[in-house]
């Protein structure tokens, strides 16, 4: 398991951000991914008054695409998974999230049902 903790922040016009602690003065060794190419234009800045890093991920354009895209965050000192980024686009999503709305829907309708039926039952 990795000593390094990352916490999401904000992303906003197309950069991700994040703090990273656990590493003091000594910079993250950080590698991160999009569909197994290494993306070179991660940017980590120290802030010494929180004593915390900085991580700053430009979203790369090929991951702004239909469907579901991860780009993946790794310490490379430890070899492991300390984050990700899940981006979510197009048509195909619409139509999962209506489905799963749909069968919310009749989930709930089924409770109701049987919450009205306990009530008349037990009065």
């Amino acid at each position: 398991m990795s000593a390094l903790q990352l916490t999401k922040t904000k992303m906003k016009e197309g950069v991700w951000q994040g703090i990273i602690l656990g590493m003091g003065e000594d910079e993250p060794q950080v590698e991160v991914t999009h569909e197994g190419r290494v993306l070179s234009d991660v940017l980590m800045t120290h802030n010494q008054s929180a004593d915390h890093w900085v991580l700053s991920i430009p979203i790369p354009p090929q991951a702004i695409a239909d469907g579901v895209q991860t780009v993946m965050i790794h310490d490379k000192q430890n070899d492991t998974k300390i984050g990700h980024i899940t981006l979510m686009a197009g048509d195909e999503l619409a139509e999962d999230l209506r489905a799963e709305v749909n069968l919310l829907r009749a989930e709930l309708d089924m409770l109701k049902s049987a919450f009205r039926r306990h009530c008349v039952e037990t009065t």
